[in-house]
């Protein structure tokens, strides 16, 4: 055998028995892990704990531990969202940092948005409360559809989301056999209203108030209730007793959210400047709204709206 051939052989001999050494090493250097992470990538862990909603004296109460784990160097970049189980249950976090809604396209449920740094070593325990002002039942009920998803943001991102159960503990006190908890998806709110009689204060100028009476039915998700004045020329919205905010001609209802079934008495008060006639001033009303971040619609908007009359007088009413 000529020298040359022997070479090319020998060279072809090496050449195969290196390529088989590199592709016996490729699987273990390239090789995916497991869990579709790199070593790298294994700086946060998350976890989440189960929803169990007490019933109370005012529909139900409950809260979500969360533990966020980030065994990273340095500084990074710390986003928390949540889902709520239920459309409008979320209540707080003890984040330390604030928090924003956010829409879901669609859903009445929110994204709850919150933002913060991590030091590497760190290891925070977080709770997150819930309560569905819903009327509490003598079974159990369940919720789908609660998570929370955790971002670090360092030189190798990472995203977790974890979901959680929700469980509605019965009066009786079970958990088992839980129904589905169904949520209405449409407010159903009333207002009624008497009359208001403005009486001669000593400047001059006339004082009194309007007697009005909202009742929410349903657990329809909202964040509030207003109440917009409707008045004749001359007649001005001054407050709300108990006092709340009032922007002409709004002012929100003492109290906050409403329970299911809740009904709350409440007083406008009106002015009307000197020099008017004492008499009848005419006829006002009454609008209720809900507020929340979308539109929702009433069962019956026809109740959304009171009519009253307003009458001046001289002497005490």
């Amino acid at each position: 055998m000529s020298s040359n051939r022997t070479r090319r052989l020998t060279a072809g001999v090496l050449g195969a028995a290196t390529a088989v050494a590199t592709l016996a090493m490729a699987p273990a250097a390239q090789a995916a892990p497991r869990d579709g992470l790199l070593p790298q990538q294994r700086d946060t862990s998350v976890t989440v704990g189960r929803l169990v909603l007490e019933p109370t004296d005012r529909g139900y109460r409950g809260s979500v531990p969360l533990t966020i784990s980030y065994r990273g160097t340095g500084t990074a970049d710390l986003s928390v969202s949540i889902v709520e189980p239920v459309a409008g249950a979320f209540e707080d976090i003890d984040f330390g940092m604030p928090c924003f809604y956010g829409e879901r396209p669609g859903e009445l449920r929110r994204n709850i948005d919150c933002w913060d740094q991590i030091q590497g070593g760190d290891h925070r325990t977080h709770t997150i409360e819930f309560e569905v002002l819903t009327e509490t039942q003598a079974y159990a009920m369940s919720a789908a559809g609660g998570a929370v998803t955790v971002t670090t943001t360092d030189s190798q991102p990472l995203t977790i989301t974890k979901g959680f159960d929700t469980v509605f503990r019965s009066t009786t006190g079970s958990l088992r056999n839980p129904r589905p908890y169904v949520q209405d998806t449409q407010t159903d709110a009333s207002v009624a209203a008497g009359s208001a009689t403005l009486v001669r204060q000593p400047d001059g100028s006339y004082l009194g108030r309007l007697p009005v009476t909202v009742r929410y039915e349903g657990d329809a998700p909202h964040d509030g209730l207003q109440l917009e004045s409707v008045l004749p020329a001359g007649v001005q919205l001054d407050s709300i007793e108990p006092s709340d905010v009032c922007a002409y001609p709004w002012c929100s209802v003492p109290g906050g959210e409403f329970m299911q079934g809740e009904e709350r008495s409440v007083e406008l008060v009106f002015t009307a400047p000197v020099g008017t006639t004492a008499g009848d001033l005419g006829t006002g009303s009454v609008v209720l709204h809900s507020s929340y971040f979308t539109e929702v619609s009433d069962v019956d908007p026809s109740d959304n709206t009171t009519g009253f009359t307003i009458t001046a007088v001289d002497g005490a009413a």
